[in-house]
């Protein structure tokens, strides 16, 4: 036989006060006497009283559920970022259903359809690619959506970032100055806007200022991963390469790896700069020097704007900017 469901009235009626006395307790509205608090909490403990979101969301009309859609749950950027989502959401009391879209763009438009049938109130897409299929489906649903730490080059979407442009042109520009001729960029697809207009754009920026000639066979387009990084770095030799300015820490990881296993000594004979300063650039050996962008206050300021397209408040800007700086490593001269 199941278990009988626990409902708001048996924690009443066992803690001897009204359901309206329980639904503060549980609300966290301030309003209670610390003693009622305790007893109250206490029979919720004993009877494992779960209050039903859902109900809880009838009677007002909200179940504040916001989802999250992330293109890889193993890529460190993308978790540093859900991590900041997930204490704001917190502090709303949002729940978060967190889909994984495997860089996938059938599962995206899969994902996106699954969670807007839940009725999500709001949705944080942290794709580095929208395609037209999924900004499609955007424009159908009526749900606020917001990026988190990728761009809408067309701006219909609201989105929070750093400048990339602007952070991949100083990465370069320390490279150059360090003495290096040949800087190679290596990052995800181009068709990727990140990295096709923002990075690869910063990065001529910086060749162009120095009176460097642009190379395309400089330029590498790769998957974020360990093992992409020590293929790249081969090709990175056989290109004359003498310094990198990487889209992606696992992948510079690989990059440094490569270049070690070769017996190139770096930074003397190959400098390395990444660029999301996850937990990985200090777990090596040299430590790689990276563009710090921040992560966490990306996604906590992604879920913050969210909240006040879900409310309907005024909204100053629908892209937000946030500051980003070099850590320098050992990885660098």
């Amino acid at each position: 036989m199941d278990k009988p469901t626990i409902t708001i009235y048996d924690v009443a009626r066992e803690a001897s006060v009204s359901m309206a006395t329980v639904s503060r307790v549980v609300n966290g509205n301030p309003n209670v006497k610390p003693a009622t608090r305790k007893k109250v909490l206490e029979v919720i403990d004993r009877l494992d009283y779960r209050p039903n979101a859902v109900a809880r969301g009838l009677a007002s009309k909200k179940t504040t559920t916001v989802g999250v859609i992330i293109p890889d749950v193993t890529n460190m950027f993308f978790s540093s970022l859900a991590r900041g989502i997930d204490d704001v959401a917190t502090m709303y009391k949002y729940n978060i259903i967190l889909a994984n879209s495997d860089e996938n763009s059938q599962k995206e438009v899969q994902v996106l359809n699954t969670l807007l049938a839940k009725q999500v109130d709001g949705l944080i897409y942290m794709g580095h690619v929208i395609t037209d299929e999924v900004r499609a489906e955007f424009s159908r649903s009526k749900t606020p959506i917001v990026l988190a730490g990728s761009i809408d080059p067309d701006e219909q979407v609201g989105s929070v970032n750093i400048d990339y442009v602007e952070a991949v042109k100083a990465a370069t520009t320390q490279l150059i100055q360090d003495g290096n001729k040949q800087v190679a960029l290596v990052t995800g697809s181009l068709k990727q806007p990140i990295n096709g207009e923002f990075r690869l754009k910063g990065y001529k920026a910086a060749l162009n200022e120095a009176g460097l000639a642009y190379d395309d066979s400089l330029v590498f387009e790769t998957e974020y991963s360990y093992n992409a990084g020590l293929k790249t770095f081969k090709q990175l030799q056989k290109a004359g390469a003498t310094a990198a300015v990487v889209g992606d820490d696992e992948l510079a990881v690989g990059i440094l790896d490569g270049a070690l296993d070769a017996g190139v000594s770096v930074p003397d004979e190959f400098e390395l700069i990444t660029s999301n300063n996850t937990k990985l650039t200090e777990m090596t050996r040299p430590q790689i020097t990276s563009i710090d962008q921040p992560l966490y206050d990306i996604g906590a300021v992604a879920m913050r704007l969210l909240t006040k397209m879900m409310n309907k408040e005024d909204i100053d800007a629908k892209t937000i900017m946030l500051g980003f700086d070099i850590t320098k490593r050992h990885t660098t001269k």
